[in-house]
């Protein structure tokens, strides 16, 4: 066991002086600082230079301190508490040769005088007070941290991914049939449930003061109609057959409304759940719906709503007038001559002469994959086998631009010039009423009341420009991504088409094959797969 080198007032022949002791076994030097703080707090001097040397010379060496008898010193320590007190250091010295031991008792006492009175290490104290353990750091109490717990969390029991897409088939062709993107539920199914907030364990500092955990979130299950809460509150299940969504971390469940084709014999379908039409939807007519809208043949130019996503399986005509319109998603098998607008993504084996727009990506990769005529715009990525006609008609595509969010993200910047130009207009009324307040100045009921009014709505709208600018910042981190948003064409690229990125575009001279087309500085540059 190592054992540090220490020093010891003791009495010489001709009088008194300091006995330096080495380490032992690897422990650690005496320090020249420490030793001459030590003798300084005792009043007693000595030469410097015979205390480096007595402490160079690696033997038990006594420095001269005086004439007359060794000062009656006691063993003493030195405190040191960390700057979070959750430690505290002790450095002990041994008496003089003609002093005594500190009893452990008369220790304890002092530490709690000094109010160390948590995490006492008795069993290192013990140790000390029983063999002696000098100049020798020892951390005679240590605090308990405390044990933060975690926040409560909802475990889902259906697929909550919105980006399911359709599964691309060995020969090319897309999968319309089995999208799985739908989450089918039946009456009693267990949709989601709390898993409960670890709340943590106090700690305390060698104070005895109490340190709390940081606080920690609970969850509330949020729900709509058809969905049934637990007694305990902690669980929700289905009350129908139908199908389960969560949209802003809200779980809907919704009865499927089924009809074999939408024309004259049903006119125009509306329904607070999702739609499923086994034959056609014919022009002129419309289908609206709160869920998911699922047509099994084809949409002629009709108008589609759908909170959630919509999935024609054998594709659309819109005649010029056909229009479609998802806050989810939209999957058909071709779009011609069709309007069609999802908040997530557009998937096709062929869109010609639309205009489609898609929050997130637009994929035309199947067995055909071609993008001819119109305008297809994606927030961030639109990916197909060809774009353009060799002799067809112009073909614009235009990612990193999401019109919903723009329209938002300017909204909320008008939004939060009025509320500061509010704030701006009120501070200077509360602070000269403060002032002649503070001044002795009296105030009537009205001019009173008037005040409380302005500083309530003062916080009102600081607390809602705090909320706007939380999701002002949110829509601008979205927009940094955008910033890397492209065009992917895995086949051909026909001259003709025009390729814009943001505010900068690309009119396409020549043929390009399996590349990419991207923003890099001020212009769109072709780049490899």
């Amino acid at each position: 066991m190592a054992v540090n080198g220490y020093f010891q007032l003791v009495n010489t022949k001709d009088g008194f002086g300091i006995k330096c002791v080495p380490p032992q076994d690897g422990g650690e030097p005496i320090q020249i600082n420490e030793l001459v703080d030590y003798l300084g707090k005792h009043n007693m001097v000595c030469d410097l230079a015979q205390l480096k040397k007595a402490l160079d010379a690696g033997s038990e060496q006594i420095v001269r301190l005086g004439a007359g008898s060794c000062p009656v010193q006691q063993e003493s320590y030195q405190l040191e508490i960390s700057e979070d007190s959750m430690t505290a250091t002790v450095r002990f010295y041994p008496p003089s040769e003609t002093g005594q031991r500190m009893p452990i008792d008369e220790f304890i006492k002092d530490m709690q005088f000094k109010k160390i009175v948590y995490g006492l290490n008795m069993e290192l104290l013990q140790e000390h007070f029983r063999k002696g353990q000098y100049c020798k750091n020892l951390v005679v109490a240590e605090g308990k941290p405390p044990r933060h717990g975690k926040d409560a969390q909802i475990e889902y029991f259906f697929n909550t991914d919105s980006h399911a897409a359709p599964t691309l088939n060995e020969d090319g062709s897309v999968d319309f049939f089995n999208l799985n993107t739908i989450n089918h539920c039946r009456q009693g199914d267990l949709l989601a449930r709390i898993i409960p907030e670890d709340k943590g364990e106090c700690g305390y500092n060698v104070a005895g003061a109490q340190i709390k955990p940081r606080i920690v979130k609970r969850a509330t299950l949020r729900y709509g109609k058809n969905v049934a809460l637990s007694e305990d509150h902690m669980s929700i299940s289905s009350e129908v057959n139908g199908c389960v969504s969560l949209i802003d971390n809200q779980v809907f469940v919704t009865d499927l409304y089924v009809v074999e084709n939408v024309d004259n014999g049903t006119g125009n379908i509306e329904f607070d759940g999702s739609v499923q039409v086994n034959g056609n939807v014919c022009s002129g007519f419309s289908v609206s719906a709160q869920g998911n809208v699922i047509v099994k043949g084809v949409v002629e130019g009709a108008s589609i709503y759908a909170e959630g996503d919509i999935v024609i399986t054998r594709g659309m005509n819109g005649m010029s007038k056909g229009r479609l319109e998802a806050r989810g998603n939209i999957v058909a098998k071709f779009l011609e001559n069709a309007t069609a607008d999802a908040a997530g993504y557009i998937s096709s084996e062929s869109i010609m002469h639309s205009k489609v727009t898609a929050g997130n990506e637009i994929n035309v990769t199947g067995r055909r994959g071609f993008i001819t005529g119109g305008h297809a715009c994606a927030g961030f990525k639109i990916s197909a086998k060809n774009l353009g006609a060799s002799m067809g008609a112009t073909t614009v595509v235009e990612v990193g631009v999401n019109p919903r969010m723009k329209e938002e993200y300017q909204a909320l910047q008008d939004d939060l010039l009025e509320i500061e130009k509010v704030i701006k207009k009120t501070q200077p009324i509360l602070t000269t009423f403060a002032e002649k307040r503070a001044k002795g100045a009296q105030f009537s009921q009205e001019q009173l009341q008037y005040i409380r009014s302005l500083v309530m709505l003062t916080e009102a709208k600081k607390k809602e420009l705090e909320e706007k600018n939380k999701k002002w910042e949110a829509l601008q981190e979205v927009f940094e991504v955008q910033n890397d948003a492209c065009v992917e064409v895995l086949g051909e690229a026909f001259p003709g088409t025009v390729i814009v990125i943001k505010d900068v575009s690309m009119a396409l001279n020549n043929s390009y094959q399996h590349c990419q087309f991207k923003r890099i500085g001020g212009d769109v540059k072709m780049v490899g797969l």
